[in-house]
């Protein structure tokens, strides 16, 4: 039986420290802390200085009492109870089953800090992941063991979009073993009923494991939500080969939590007061993602972060983006247009995406297809703020062409449908039918022989 402490010396927010500790206490361990009328909350050990603990309730601290309050150490780290079993099941943040369905059977227990992946260890990401939404199947192509965040704002749709990728992602050719894993942070009811009942409505819940962490629920929960989202992931990928996309929504309230934690604690704050750590602490969530050499299974993840005040150079978006592997930026024009998704094209990035498509991946003209509309696009939006300083008047004829170009791309290939499912070959097609605006002349980022084949044919 562990020993029990009636030494609290003082209560601070969610934090307690604990005097007079006799025994091997170890960081990060789980503790009981009894109160008088009987109640338990628990919590786990920040810091250890000698005989002084360091400790994070879970809960409130409302109503404790110094002198008559018992801590007992448990020795042992937060942990999930994992199984297959934990598919098409809803838990909160820290593992617990909310769906009012039973207690997992688990088939072992695993410490939620895991570890990242070992670079050595790692196998290179170069598999296609259709998402089915064509402004990312096309030109930023999501890559199997890929870390690909959306940075998006207050307001801008991306529960929805988070929603439509864990509903129709999968894995194309052979028929593998696919499953989404998804962590929401801070998030209010409303949203947590929308992608319950979504993924419950659409059937996706089957192969979906979802952790949910409210508002309202306790700060340090916060902050193993992503944790146990990931936990729960390299189980599935790397015991039993399966292929899973984690989302993590929102990053924003994660990092939050983290700086109230740090504040708490009275620590040197850094950048906006995040701590100086926050980039480490990021960095142990994100690289967790990836291949192993030798195992069949991956983890692919895409984190969403809601920029304060749509600040790129926040360091919440500003530290992921040194950590991912580039990033998907919402834009509110393109919303306010009422385009969705309002994914902005030209500032989007996917570093891996040359490794995911081509012949045997997607197709053989996906490169140059995707060259072609990032080129005229981008000079489509340049010819319109031109107009607005000239007026339209003073456009070439080759200018209205791509100024217009401009227009019916956003209408056409990145606006779709939330509930629209559009394969890669419907995509690629798409942005051919839309090439035929332009002149010959002009795609000049496509050869001749893909011209000849998928142009014409577009033509029919």
């Amino acid at each position: 039986m562990a020993k029990e402490y009636l030494t609290i010396k003082e209560v601070v927010g969610p934090l307690v420290l604990v005097d007079e500790i006799t025994e091997g206490v170890k960081y990060d361990e789980l503790v009981e802390l009894r109160l008088p009328n009987g109640e338990t909350r628990r919590g786990k050990v920040l810091e250890i200085d000698r005989e002084l603990v360091l400790v994070q309730l879970f809960e409130s601290s409302t109503g404790i009492n110094i002198y008559d309050s018992r801590v007992r150490f448990l020795g042992k780290g937060i942990d999930l109870a994992v199984s297959q079993d934990l598919l098409g099941r809803v838990f909160d943040g820290l593992g617990k089953p909310i769906d009012g369905g039973p207690r997992v059977l688990p088939e072992k227990r695993m410490d939620i800090n895991g570890a990242p992946i070992n670079p050595y260890a790692r196998d290179y990401p170069s598999e296609f992941i259709q998402t089915g939404i064509s402004v990312i199947d096309g030109l930023n192509t999501l890559v199997r063991g890929q870390k690909l965040p959306i940075f998006s704002g207050a307001g801008l749709p991306h529960p929805q979009i988070a929603a439509q990728v864990a509903r129709q992602a999968r894995v194309l050719g052979k028929e593998e073993e696919f499953a989404v894993v998804f962590g929401a942070m801070g998030i209010t009811f409303e949203e947590s009923d929308y992608f319950i009942s979504d993924f419950r409505r659409t059937g996706a819940i089957d192969r979906a494991i979802l952790f949910i962490n409210l508002a309202d629920d306790p700060t340090i929960e916060r902050l193993a939500t992503p944790r146990m989202a990931l936990t729960a992931a390299e189980f599935l990928a790397f015991d039993h080969g399966m292929h899973v996309l984690v989302i993590l929504s929102d990053m924003t309230n994660y990092c939050e939590a983290l700086r109230e934690v740090s504040a708490a604690r009275k620590e040197v704050p850094g950048r906006r007061g995040y701590p100086g750590y926050m980039y480490t602490d990021l960095a142990s969530i994100y690289e967790r993602a990836g291949r192993i050499k030798g195992k069949k299974g991956s983890i692919t993840l895409m984190p969403i972060l809601t920029m304060p005040e749509d600040d790129k150079t926040h360091p919440i978006p500003d530290l992921t983006g040194y950590i991912t592997e580039g990033q998907i930026i919402l834009n509110r024009q393109l919303h306010k247009k009422g385009i969705y998704p309002p994914i902005d094209v030209l500032p989007s990035l996917s570093r891996l995406k040359d490794k995911g498509i081509g012949k045997d991946k997607t197709r053989e003209d996906h490169s140059d297809l995707f060259n072609q509309l990032f080129a005229a696009y981008a000079r489509g939006k340049e010819t319109q703020e031109l107009a607005v300083i000239l007026g339209e008047a003073a456009l070439s004829d080759a200018d209205r062409l791509f100024f217009a170009f401009a227009d019916r791309f956003e209408a056409e290939y990145i606006c779709q449908n939330e509930n629209e499912e559009r394969s890669i070959e419907e995509t690629l097609d798409l942005g051919w039918k839309l090439l035929r605006m332009l002149p010959k002349a002009e795609l000049k980022r496509v050869r001749q022989a893909y011209i000849e084949k998928y142009l014409k044919a577009q033509e029919k």
